[in-house]
């Protein structure tokens, strides 16, 4: 093979003069380490994406018989209860404590600092995601209420 003037060779000659046939090495070491390290950093996204994200979902009776390793990031599910509900006096937020929608007497007590939904009242169901705390209250950073009943589909008579 013959390398136009001005060009340089990417493979190195073989034999004694110029212009003469090119013996190229095989780069497949180099492909298969470059492929080697993106898959690995993809697997370690993937790996550190979902070891993020994976919190347990429970129902508060769960929950209560939960280690607290384990709820150190839970969602937790419940209705909120008629008593307990305190609203923070400093700054938004509140105070209130979670029955489980199938045992009454199944409560954990939840701390929320933010902006309260406008459908959160007594008797609601609720979504909060956060912590259980060193002093025993679920330190909830988010707060979902389920929607209401105006927004199922309604029965029709006929």
């Amino acid at each position: 093979m013959r390398v136009p003037a001005g060009r340089i060779p990417l493979c190195k000659p073989r034999g004694r003069g110029a212009g003469e046939v090119m013996a190229c090495k095989k780069n497949t070491g180099i492909y298969v380490a470059a492929l080697l390290l993106f898959l690995g950093g993809v697997g370690y996204l993937t790996y550190s994406g979902f070891a993020e994200n994976s919190v347990y979902f429970l129902n508060v009776s769960e929950a209560r018989a939960a280690t607290p390793e384990k709820l150190t990031a839970a969602r937790l599910f419940g209705t909120v209860a008629e008593a307990g509900l305190a609203p923070h006096s400093a700054g938004p937020g509140v105070d209130f404590r979670l029955v489980d929608k199938d045992n009454v007497h199944q409560t954990i007590d939840v701390t929320y600092s933010g902006v309260v939904p406008d459908t959160f009242k007594p008797g609601a169901e609720v979504i909060v995601e956060g912590g259980m705390g060193p002093e025993g209250r679920f330190k909830a950073k988010t707060l979902m209420t389920k929607c209401p009943s105006k927004y199922q589909k309604e029965n029709r008579r006929g």
